[in-house]
C-alpha cells in the first residue's frame, strides 16, 4: 500500500479519478461536430484510467471510510471537479443556484459524516 495516510489518498485518487471521467463524460462537448461513435470510443479510453483511479481508492478507502462515506465523498467531489470544469473548460458559467443546490448536497455529506451518538 502506498505511503500516504489511509485516509487522504482515496480523497486524491477520486479527485484525479473524477477529472477523467468528466472529461470522459463532458469532455466532447466542445466537439460536437465530431462523429458520435468516435466521441463514444474516446471517452471509453479515458474513462478506462479513471477506473484504475476509483477502484483501488474506494478499496483501501474502505478500510477507513464506510461505503455510505466513499460514496457521499464521491458525489461532493464529483460536483468540485465539475464546477471548475464547467467554468474553466465549458466556460460556462455558475449561479446562485448552483452554489445552493451544491450546499444541500455538503449539507447532506455533514449528516453522513457525522458521528451521531
Amino acid at each position: 500500500m502506498p505511503t500516504i495516510s489511509p485516509s487522504v489518498l482515496p480523497v486524491l485518487m477520486l479527485f484525479a479519478s473524477n477529472v477523467f471521467m468528466t472529461f470522459a463524460w463532458y469532455g466532447h462537448l466542445k466537439f460536437k461536430e465530431t462523429w458520435l461513435p468516435l466521441a463514444i470510443l474516446v471517452s471509453w479510453g479515458i474513462a478506462f484510467f479513471e477506473y484504475w483511479l476509483a477502484v483501488p481508492a474506494n478499496r483501501w478507502g474502505s478500510a477507513v471510510y464506510t461505503a455510505a462515506q466513499l460514496k457521499t465523498m464521491q458525489e461532493v467531489i464529483t460536483l468540485i471537479v465539475f464546477a471548475g470544469f464547467s467554468v474553466l473548460y465549458l466556460r460556462e458559467p455558475l449561479g446562485w443556484n448552483h452554489g445552493l443546490g451544491f450546499a444541500f448536497i455538503a449539507l447532506g455529506a455533514f449528516f453522513i459524516f457525522h458521528k451521531w451518538s
